[in-house]
């Protein structure tokens, strides 16, 4: 099921992600499988995934951003990213959106990425 969420004066509307489907978990695995190129780390992990939505006809939708708009692959990220979901069993249908609001930061990588460059 896709959510929607009522926006933060000033902020972007960035609805949240669709836990609940079936195929959630397995859609987190495969971003797991996304290196940002820059930063030996996936790209779930740096925080860069902001939003998972599935439709109840499996179709997946992906809001992210990247660590810098200026980032070398933005263009072939998105690309990655639907490349990994894609031929996932159920999947109908993959779209991948760049957002840059809100803006990337180190505090939105998780734990274990934190552990992995060093930062714990």
């Amino acid at each position: 099921m896709t959510q929607t969420a009522e926006p933060l004066e000033g902020a972007p509307l960035i609805a949240p992600s669709s836990t609940d489907h079936p195929l959630y978990d397995a859609v987190v695995e495969a971003c797991r499988t996304v290196y940002d190129p820059e930063i030996p780390v996936n790209i779930y992990d740096l925080g860069l995934i902001y939003t998972i939505n599935i439709s109840p006809e499996n179709e997946v939708h992906i809001t992210m951003s990247l660590t810098a708009p200026g980032c070398p692959v933005a263009g072939e990220m998105p690309g990655w990213v639907a490349e990994a979901i894609e031929p996932m069993d159920g999947v109908k249908h993959v779209e991948v959106d760049l957002c840059w609001e809100p803006p990337w930061g180190m505090e939105m990588m998780s734990d274990e990425a934190r552990l992995e460059l060093g930062f714990m």
